[in-house]
Formats: structure tokens, C-alpha cells, sequence
């Protein structure tokens, strides 16, 4: 991960997240770096903030339960015990991607990027770069790429982030 990443969780991710916005608080609106979150941050930031980010931070949370369960009875728990908490390999970044070509290194296990919001992709100018397997979701294997929607219920249902996690399956296993 670049040096100039800014956001939240660990800075050793192999799962990096991209989002277009912060965070309304003036601790988030600041931040020059990634930092971890403790229990109870995102309650916090819940609470403070409104509607938005809770809708972020569950659709967040329900993609790494699907993906991974783990030890979590449910959801809900991994987003309050472990959701951008130190000792996950997940990260929540506001700055942009920097993204180079991956070579074949079985040695070293590439990040893999999600862009949240083909609206942000297209600001990145990443959209074009990308296959678009239908409307909602799109990949670049050589970038380790995927561009998906935004993190809200309506955008993001059940039924995406299940196949949200298929993308992120199959492109774990490419070299």
C-alpha cells in the first residue's frame, strides 16, 4: 500500500476498499494516514453522523461475513468486534488507488482493489479500464481491480454482494 494512503483499517490490507467520501467528522476530514479504528468507532461514527455511514458500515461488514466468517456468530458481530479494527487484512481508504500492473509472483500475494461506485471509478478514470461484466460490476485482472456499487443497501443488496464476493474469489486465485 502507497505511503500516502489515508483511511482506515490495516495498512497491510489484501483487501483494499476505495471511497469517494469521508467520514463528516472532524478526526476523519483531517486524517493524513490509514488508521485502525477500536470497538466502538463505528458505533460512534454511526451515532454522529447519521444514516449514510451506518448503511456503509453494515453493507461492509455483511461482504466480509459472506466472504469470510471466520469466529463471528453473525454480521453484526465482526462489523462491531473487527471491522477496521487492528489485525484484519482490510482497509477503507478515502485517497485515490495507485495501481500498478501485477506481475505473475507466486511470492508475493497481490492486493486486491474495490472501487465503491461506478460514479467514483468513472472520476478516477478507471471505468474504461475495466471489463464491465454487466451494469453493476466491472474487473481488471492485470490491476486486481473491481469496481462495485456503492455501499448502500438499495445499491449493494443481498444478492450483489454475493456476487461481489464470487469476483473477489476468483480474482484471489489468479496469479
Amino acid at each position: 500500500m502507497n505511503n500516502q494512503a489515508v483511511g482506515l483499517g490495516s495498512r497491510q490490507a489484501k483487501l483494499i476498499f476505495y471511497i469517494a467520501n469521508r467520514p463528516p467528522l472532524p478526526a476523519y476530514q483531517q486524517l493524513t494516514n490509514v488508521n485502525t479504528l477500536a470497538k466502538g468507532d463505528i458505533a460512534n461514527i454511526c451515532t454522529a453522523t447519521g444514516n449514510h455511514w451506518r448503511k456503509v458500515f453494515n453493507v461492509y461488514a455483511k461482504l466480509l461475513f459472506e466472504l469470510a466468517p471466520k469466529r463471528y456468530a453473525s454480521w453484526q458481530a465482526l462489523r462491531d468486534e473487527a471491522l477496521l479494527q487492528a489485525g484484519h487484512e482490510h482497509c477503507l481508504l478515502f485517497s485515490a488507488p495507485k495501481l500498478t500492473y501485477h506481475q505473475s509472483d507466486s511470492h508475493s500475494p497481490k492486493a486486491l482493489h474495490i472501487i465503491i461506485g461506478k460514479g467514483y471509478a468513472e472520476q478516477l478514470g478507471l471505468s474504461q479500464n475495466c471489463t464491465w461484466l454487466n451494469e453493476y460490476f466491472a474487473i481488471n485482472e492485470s490491476l486486481a481491480v473491481i469496481i462495485c456499487p456503492y455501499f448502500d443497501y438499495r445499491q449493494l443488496s443481498n444478492k450483489k454482494i454475493s456476487q461481489l464476493v464470487a469476483l473477489i474469489r476468483q480474482l484471489s486465485t489468479h496469479p
